[in-house]
C-alpha cells in the first residue's frame, strides 16, 4: 500500500466503520489503526473486531488484522487492513494522503507523529485550522456531517442521543460477561450482562440488543457497555447507521474539496 494514495482512519468503531465503508465503496484505499483491546459496543458493525477475530465482515466488506510492516506489500483492494497502532506510529514510515481521527475521544488530540497533507477530525475536541485541517459534525442535528474548515463542531453534551435509557452502563468495575447476544430480544428487566458475575446489567425496556462490548474485557463503573433499541428491527444490528454514513459523506466531501488530495488518491486507484 502506498500511503500517498490512501486514507488512514484512526479507530474502527461503528462510526469509523461507516466512514471506512463510504470511502472504500467510492474507490479510495483505506487502512485502520486500533487499540490492542478495542471497546466497541456495536461490534457487529465495527471493523475493530478484526483485532480479536483476525478478520471481520461488515456489509460484505472484509477487514483483516495485519502487522504494520505488511502494509508496504498490501495489494488487496477489496479488503481493509487493520493495524494495532494506537499512537499511529506507522505515520513515521508511511506518509498517508489523509488521516481521519475517528476515535471520538471528545478532547483535543495529541499531535500526529508526522505531517499529513489533510488531517480530518470527527466530533468534539477538534478545532479546524488548529489541531486538524477539517472537522466533521457528529451530533445529530441539521448540521450532522457538515465540514468545518475553521472553528469547532458542537460541544459534547455529555448525554446520549435519543432516549438515555437505551444506553447500558457498567454498574461497577470488573470483568464483563455477556448473557444476551447482539440481535437478541430483551424484555424489560431481563439480564443482559454481568460484571464480575455479581453485578447485573438489565434491559430498561422491551427491545433488541443492538450492541454489547465483548465478554472478558475489564470495564470501569459508568462505562457505556451496551445499547438496547426499542424498535423491532433486527437489521439495525447488522447495518451501519444512517449517522455513520452521513459522517462518512462529510469525510468524502472534505477529501474531494482539495484538488491536490483528490488527484493523488484517484490517480492510482482508478
Amino acid at each position: 500500500m502506498r500511503g500517498d494514495n490512501a486514507v488512514l482512519i484512526r479507530g474502527g468503531g461503528d462510526l469509523a466503520t461507516g466512514v471506512a465503508l463510504r470511502l472504500h465503496r467510492s474507490g479510495i484505499r483505506v487502512a485502520i489503526t486500533e487499540l490492542p483491546q478495542p471497546f466497541a459496543v456495536r461490534r457487529t458493525v465495527s471493523f475493530s473486531e478484526a483485532v480479536y477475530e483476525g478478520a471481520h465482515n461488515v456489509e460484505g466488506v472484509e477487514a483483516r488484522l495485519v502487522k504494520a510492516n505488511q502494509l508496504f506489500a498490501w495489494d488487496e483492494a477489496n479488503c481493509i487492513p487493520v493495524i494495532v497502532d494506537p499512537d499511529a506510529n506507522l505515520l513515521r514510515a508511511i506518509r498517508f494522503a489523509v488521516v481521519v481521527d475517528a476515535r471520538l475521544l471528545k478532547s483535543p488530540p495529541a499531535p500526529l507523529p508526522a505531517p499529513i497533507p489533510l488531517h480530518i477530525g470527527l466530533g468534539p475536541g477538534f478545532t479546524a485550522g488548529s489541531d486538524c485541517d477539517a472537522a466533521i459534525e457528529t451530533r445529530r442535528s441539521h448540521t450532522l456531517g457538515r465540514v468545518y474548515w475553521s472553528g469547532s463542531t458542537q460541544a459534547d453534551s455529555g448525554e446520549p442521543e435519543g432516549d438515555p435509557r437505551r444506553v447500558l452502563r457498567a454498574p461497577a468495575g470488573g470483568e464483563i460477561t455477556g448473557i444476551k447476544n447482539i440481535g437478541d430480544q430483551c424484555a424489560a428487566g431481563e439480564v443482559v450482562a454481568m460484571i464480575d458475575n455479581q453485578h447485573l446489567v438489565t434491559s430498561p425496556f422491551d427491545g433488541i440488543l443492538r450492541g454489547l462490548i465483548r465478554s472478558g474485557l475489564h470495564v470501569t463503573k459508568g462505562l457505556k457497555i451496551g445499547d438496547v433499541d426499542i424498535r423491532n428491527d433486527l437489521s439495525a444490528c447488522f447495518l451501519v447507521s444512517d449517522k455513520s454514513l452521513t459522517i462518512g459523506g462529510g469525510v468524502l466531501e472534505a477529501i474531494l474539496t482539495k484538488p491536490e488530495i483528490r488527484s493523488k488518491i484517484f490517480a492510482v486507484s482508478h
